[in-house]
């Protein structure tokens, strides 16, 4: 184990210590991952992708919790951006393509809407997706 390392480590750790911490750490993000993925997939109408009116779920509210909405949704959607990233590297246990499009979906940005769409129809994604929504009980999304 490399010095440096060792030096983050609790007192008296070693090697197999942190092999097993590594593995409780990932598969606990890998079924944290799958759970969360899957309620937000899970609760989006079918027709989110198709009908811009899905999309349009405002509710008129005051502007100062309109922002703080605005700002927080955006802050999550880049969070959940990165955590995909890295859940998508090899050897990452989780569900990184879902996670993006996830975060994706939460943040304000031009093209979005397309880009999002161009992820779901991916088959392989849309299989994913309409695999977790038939488990629930929901109809599977258009697209």
């Amino acid at each position: 184990m490399p010095a440096w390392l060792h030096e983050l480590l609790p007192a008296g750790w070693t090697g197999w210590e942190v092999a097993v911490a590594a593995t409780v750490v990932s598969v606990a993000s890998a079924v944290v991952s799958v759970f969360a993925v899957g309620a937000v997939l899970a609760r989006l109408p079918a027709d989110y992708f198709v009908n811009p009116a899905a999309r349009a779920g405002y509710v008129k509210r005051h502007p100062v919790t309109h922002v703080l909405l605005v700002v927080g949704r955006n802050l999550l959607g880049y969070l959940l951006l990165v955590l995909g990233v890295v859940l998508s590297l090899p050897g990452v246990p989780g569900q990184g393509v879902l996670t993006v499009l996830m975060g994706v979906m939460l943040i304000d940005l031009p093209g979005k809407d397309r880009f999002a769409w161009w992820l779901v129809a991916r088959r392989p994604v849309l299989a994913a997706v309409n695999r977790m929504r038939a488990r629930v009980g929901r109809d599977p999304l258009m697209v």
